[in-house]
């Protein structure tokens, strides 16, 4: 029996047994009764309360067991159980800042690295799996951040084509437009012709200024972000003459993307452009490709490459090259124009040119060091834009290891560059054109692999600590027949090419929408800080070296 229930049966039989009681006593015994009913119904239900909320509260906040498996220790893992430690580390980073002054010079060079698809998850997973969750990749040091807004005109979630427009020449636009304004619609044969329309990129001011410009991408050379220096287009897959055709447009009139590689108002002028892309440039039936012997994909019957090659003036030493060992013979002193593009589509992974010795494919430090030192010739200075495309391409197919090794070898160029370069007149800035849906979570010990599980599921089943909002992991890590996870330990998760888990089917996953961090280092890099719209980046590096018709230090 409840004591609610105890206490109001004693209660009343002592009201019984009291027959002379009057009836003013009774009401008063009753009244009694009820009070205390309530007063203890309160505290019951009190109690239940509290117990919910400490119940919730141990969902959100469990305690963990101890990993079965041992943990590498943090580099300073004795010192990190201190509070000197944390006191004195904090101690240096005010320090640091406090000392730290503006850098107002001109900026002679202005280099920028741009990480397609990587997202701040990505960076931090890349740096847990580089060095340890304490150890920055190097542009992390770099002493100004800020974060970009990547929405499209008229979409939230961006591609790399409307961002290429706006971080490189200063005009947002519409998803899978390149150099054209908002008024262009996505494939309209038609708008992209007016020049009206046309957007100018920080590559041409440079020019405009006397500096020289380039480009280092590990995607296509005619893919969205490395276009955004030198193309307009209604639609970011016009790479050659056969996709215009595709789409119901008169490749006659609309120019595709490799075509104005070669005769467009920027390209031409541009110094060095490396990456991958040869089959944009050379047709399906005539020609064959240096390595694989396959055609490309073109239908015009052109060979593009052979006609920019020729294209230059009587007398410039125009280049190309498509392999390693090519690019690392090129002489900057003999060589006026380069080309070189090493796959025929995007270059490969780093991981699979380790794995599979693919000794002729440059590396992207070694890509940028051979483009800085030709670009270094002009004694004005020069625009260079690097990309690091393929972090984006792991991602969409839910490839993390992939992804993250990408996201340390652009770590690697931009090192070698800041290191080549003064901070006294380089500006370095690197950012991310957009997010994506990979997600770090769950409750991994410090220092464990960021490839392995992070805890236990209501399913009794692992899960990992890095998993995708959607894409083609969902099959891969899904019983759909019986609706419950695949058991992630009898996977071989040890290849390169695993697919991490997803939890929605889709065939590619998709960016994310959230802002992407900005990390400068040289002249003007502390203009770089706050929030602000993606389209901002090229008029503050504009304005830092003195080019385009905007604002500018030198004024």
């Amino acid at each position: 029996m409840s004591k609610i229930a105890w206490t109001t049966s004693r209660l009343l039989a002592v009201e019984y047994s009291a027959g002379v009681v009057r009836n003013h006593t009774r009401s008063k015994m009753r009244t009694a009764v009820r009070s205390l009913c309530v007063i203890l119904l309160f505290h019951f239900v009190a109690s239940a309360s509290l117990s919910d909320d400490y119940d919730s509260d141990k969902r959100y906040h469990p305690r963990l067991p101890d990993e079965a498996e041992p943990i590498k220790a943090a580099r300073n893992v004795e010192q990190e159980q201190t509070i000197e430690y944390w006191r004195n580390q904090a101690k240096a980073t005010v320090e640091k800042h406090v000392k730290r002054k503006e850098n107002t010079n001109i900026a002679k060079n202005v280099i920028m690295f741009l990480g397609d698809g990587m997202s701040i998850a990505t960076v931090a997973l890349a740096r847990i799996h580089a060095g340890g969750e304490e150890k920055p990749l190097y542009f992390e040091e770099f002493p100004y951040v800020g974060m970009a807004k990547t929405y499209c005109v008229d979409y939230q979630v961006p591609d790399s084509a409307c961002t290429a427009t706006a971080y490189l020449t200063g005009v947002k636009g519409n998803m899978d437009t390149i150099g054209v304004n908002a008024h262009v619609q996505v494939a309209d044969c038609v708008a992209g012709l007016n020049r009206s329309t046309h957007t100018s990129s920080i590559g041409q001011w440079a020019i405009d200024a006397g500096k020289d410009a380039g480009i280092v991408t590990t995607a296509r050379v005619t893919h969205a972000s490395p276009a955004g220096m030198y193309a307009h287009t209604a639609f970011r897959d016009w790479e050659n003459d056969k996709y215009v055709k595709d789409d119901g447009c008169d490749p006659a009139l609309v120019d595709d993307i490799a075509e104005q590689l070669v005769y467009g108002e920027t390209a031409p002028k541009l110094r060095v452009i490396l990456g991958g892309g040869r089959r944009e440039f050379m047709d399906q039936n005539l020609d064959q490709d240096y390595e694989t012997g396959k055609g490309g994909y073109r239908s015009d019957g052109r060979n593009l490459i052979n006609e920019w090659l020729r294209n230059g003036p009587v007398g410039e030493n125009r280049t190309f090259v498509w392999k390693r060992s090519d690019l690392m013979a090129v002489d900057p002193h003999r060589t006026d124009r380069l080309l070189g593009m090493f796959e025929p589509g995007h270059c490969a992974y780093n991981l699979d040119k380790v794995e599979k010795q693919l000794d002729e494919e440059p590396t992207l430090a070694e890509m940028v060091d051979k483009a800085t030192d030709i670009l270094s010739m002009n004694p004005d200075g020069f625009f260079l834009f690097v990309e690091g495309g393929r972090i984006d391409h792991a991602h969409h197919d839910n490839r993390a290891k992939y992804a993250l090794d990408e996201t340390v070898e652009f770590a690697k160029a931009i090192e070698l560059a800041r290191k080549k370069f003064s901070e006294e007149d380089t500006l370095i800035v690197v950012t991310s054109d957009h997010s994506h849906s990979v997600s770090f979570a769950g409750y991994a010990s410090r220092g464990k692999d960021v490839y392995s599980t992070a805890g236990t599921g209501k399913d009794g089943l692992p899960y990992m600590t890095i998993s995708y909002a959607n894409g083609p992991g969902y099959k891969k890590h899904v019983d759909t027949d019986a609706g419950v996870r695949l058991d992630v330990r009898q996977m071989d998760t040890s290849k390169s090419n695993f697919v991490f888990p997803a939890m929605l089917p889709k065939d590619s996953e998709t960016h994310g929408g959230e802002d992407v961090a900005v990390y400068a280092s040289g002249p003007w890099s502390h203009l770089f800080t706050g929030s602000y719209e993606q389209n901002v980046l090229p008029h503050m590096m504009a304005y830092a070296s003195c080019i385009g018709r905007g604002m500018k230090a030198c004024d």
